[in-house]
Parts: C-alpha cells; structure tokens; sequence
C-alpha cells in the first residue's frame, strides 16, 4: 500500500515492529522481504530511551527516494563488476585470489545476481567493489551504460546526481553492525559490553548521515550524548549513556540512545531534553523501553456512544 498507493518508497521494518514486537525485547528481522526471526531480550542492566528531535520526516520525501535510488544503483554496478570478474574467471586458467579457484567463480556467479546489498559481506565490498563504485553518478550516465536499476519503487530523474558509494556503503556494513549488536546483546556483562553496544549505534548514526539522511536536530541529540558520556568519563568509574543513532527513515524523527538501567541515567536523560530545549526552544517527547505490538497488545474498538434519548 505505502509504496504503490502512497507513493512512499520505504520497506517493513516500522509495520513489522508495530505488529510483532513485544515489551523488554528487540525484534530481530530480516526485510527480504519480510522475515521475523525471533525476539532478543533486553538484558536487565540495559535501558533504551528515544528522544523526538521535533524535526518530522517522511520516506517519500526527496532525500530518502534518491539514497534508495542510489543503493540500488551501486547495487546494480557491484552486479556488473562481479559479472565482470566472474567471465575472466570462467575463460582463465586462474585468478589471483585467496580463495580456490572454483570457490572463487562461484562468488562471483553469486555476486553477479546480487539480491539484497546487505547480502554482501564487507570485506569482500572493500577488497574487490568498494574503490569502484563511483561516488556519485547522473541518472542519464547510469541510465545509458546500465539501463536500469531494477526497482520496482522508484525512478531515476536523468537530471539528478545521486550519491552512490554512501548509499550502497551504508546497508553492508549495518547488516553487520546489526549482527554484532545482536550478539553483544546476550554476551557477559561489562563495561566493554555497553561501549561496544554504543560505539556501534554511533557508527549507524554517521553512516546514515554520510547517505544524506541525517538532519542537524538529531545531530545536535547525538552530540549531546556524546558530550554527558566523556564527561562523565573523568568524573565517574560508572558510565550512564554510551551511544546513539538516528532512527527509521532519518531527515529527522527519533533518536535512539542506549545506556546502563540506572536512576542516573535517566536524570541524564532528562539533562539532555533540557539543553536540546535551550538550543532549540522544542522540549523533545521521551520514550523508554519497548512496548508490545498489536500482536501481543491487541486493539482497541471505539464505539460511538448515541445517547439514549436519540435511540
């Protein structure tokens, strides 16, 4: 509905959450195209705040059409490449690779027919497609040496130059930062364990922002955070907030932060909405944890009450 009715060129995961997602859990999925594959407990000592920068957004806006196109591009020029490889490697005696040579032939095969970006492990990106991939490309340059870029969603303007490189970057290696924290998640509890959690939710934040999807409210959220946890640093053996991310489609919404389950914490928090306020005159909503879906919540029926004199 949303992509062909709408005319929003976003994916599943915001109706997934919606419906399947369950309270003091995260939602593991995977959007190819829809898959769930189970729920992570939020461990006891973890917290999730979202804190609204005020700034809204929407996923059929410009920015996030383009970064779509975009991805869908390098995806497109990463399929050639590998083809590429894969026809010197079928005709050749050999290829100078680690890997043996029919294993070799056979990643290229695959790589040529390439689903979904994030299907791509990074070190093979960086080792073979990333130096590439082209920074930026007009539509009318990519239209004419690659014909299409085989989305059913959206359509490259001829006239738009659109970032490439950022944008097929950024779903790769979030495939990866995703699997990391998912098993950071259930690993023993530590400091390094919370650093690590909160390193990876900045480096989602950057990589977002480097596609074009960051806005200076979240920016100004994320550097807030990032200013309560290194002075806290030098003040306290004991961290309070470690990291945090932009959220769904980005140009604005939502940031997620992630710090240790404390009462000090959440004062933090409360710090961070007040200096947001003082820059920005909006004081944010603040959201904690995880709530059920309609899966598990239900619905709620509104029923017009007539009164019994019209009866």
């Amino acid at each position: 509905v949303e992509n062909h009715v709408v005319g929003a060129p976003c994916g599943v995961m915001d109706q997934m959450t919606s419906a399947c997602g369950e309270a003091n859990k995260l939602l593991a999925m995977v959007c190819q195209p829809a898959e769930v594959l189970g729920l992570v407990d939020i461990p006891d000592h973890i917290r999730f705040w979202g804190i609204d920068s005020g700034i809204k957004h929407s996923v059929g806006g410009a920015d996030y059409k383009s970064v779509r196109v975009g991805a869908f591009m390098g995806r497109e020029v990463i399929r050639s490449i590998a083809l590429s490889f894969f026809s010197q490697s079928s005709s050749a005696n050999g290829v100078a690779h680690d890997e043996p040579e029919e294993d070799c032939v056979k990643l290229f095969e695959a790589e040529g027919s390439l689903d979904y970006l994030c299907n791509l492990s990074p070190h093979r990106y960086e080792a073979l497609y990333g130096k590439m991939l082209p920074e930026s490309m007009f539509g009318d340059a990519f239209l004419e040496k690659y014909a299409n870029h085989h989305d059913p969603v959206t359509v490259i303007d001829k006239t738009r130059n659109y970032g490439v490189r950022a944008a097929a970057r950024h779903p790769i290696y979030e495939n990866f930062r995703v699997q990391a924290f998912k098993a950071l998640l259930t690993s023993a509890t530590s400091d390094d364990q919370l650093t690590s959690l909160g390193e990876l939710l900045y480096q989602c934040h950057y990589s977002y922002s480097a596609c074009g999807l960051g806005s200076d409210g979240t920016d100004r959220l994320v550097q807030l955070i990032q200013e309560v946890q290194h002075v806290k640093a030098s003040k306290s053996a004991e961290g309070t907030l470690y990291g945090a991310k932009i959220t769904g489609g980005g140009s604005g919404g939502t940031v997620c932060v992630i710090g240790r389950n404390s009462l000090r914490s959440s004062e933090k928090i409360l710090e961070i909405q007040r200096r947001y306020k003082a820059a920005t005159g909006y004081l944010p909503i603040i959201f904690e944890g995880s709530s059920p879906g309609a899966g598990k919540f239900g619905y709620l029926r509104i029923r017009r009450r007539i009164p019994s004199h019209q009866t």
